[in-house]
């Protein structure tokens, strides 16, 4: 509105449609167009028939309908270029809709991390990281202390266990040696009957032990 218009009153601009109500109209008008592409096409069909029917008998009734025909295919294919356009204006609307969407959504999100990130310091937060460090390693060296043996020495000699390893292993080499020497050729037989073990001998009481010490006690002082 120019500046006298704003002075004297002039007319108020009309706030123009969203465009979710132009993608909704121009929705409407493809299925109006479409209904009418279907008309066409059967009013043409009809047309045909007609021409044919009187194609032999009726000369110009059919010159006549293949006129109408011809005048149904025209408008058939301008509402076909109509369309196309009506397509191509609707789908650019739905892309700017879509990406008015995309961008308020991203607006928001920026706004949402400027306010998360509002009372954050980054110097604060890189001491607390060096600090959460630092307990760390503490926690490690007091977890290492605490798990060293102060009660035996973890030094050992490892020349010392290798010399033990080959004398056990000589030990064992030379007892299959011996195995090896002894002739395996024929064991003894047996035997059938059932060993007999010699009866072990009645033990003391604990009476009569006490009895002979203190015999050879009496004998010691006489």
């Amino acid at each position: 509105m120019s500046f006298l218009g704003k002075i004297f009153g002039g007319k108020k601009e009309e706030k123009g449609p969203t465009t979710h109500e132009a993608i909704q109209k121009l929705r409407e008008t493809e299925e109006l167009l479409v209904k009418k592409q279907e008309f066409l096409e059967r009013k043409i069909e009809t047309e045909i028939q007609t021409a044919r029917k009187h194609a032999a008998k009726n000369k110009r009734a059919a010159m006549a309908a293949l006129k109408r025909k011809k005048r149904y295919q025209t408008q058939l294919t301008q509402i076909d270029g109509t369309l196309t356009q009506i397509e191509a204006q609707r789908e650019a609307l739905e892309g700017a809709n879509t990406n008015a969407q995309v961008l308020t959504t991203m607006r928001d999100a920026a706004l949402a991390m400027q306010l998360a990130h509002k009372d954050i310091d980054v110097e604060k937060v890189h001491e607390i990281m060096d600090d959460i460090a630092e307990q760390h390693e503490i926690s490690r060296e007091i977890t290492d202390a605490i798990s060293n043996n102060v009660a035996f020495s973890n030094d050992v000699d490892e020349d010392e266990l290798e010399r033990e390893l080959e004398e056990l292993e000589q030990e064992d080499l030379d007892k299959e040696m011996i195995g090896i020497n002894v002739p395996t050729d024929k064991l003894p037989d047996v035997p059938a009957a059932e060993l007999v073990h010699d009866k072990p001998k009645p033990s003391k009481s604990k009476k009569e032990e006490d009895d002979e010490e203190f015999k050879m006690l009496q004998s010691w002082a006489t």
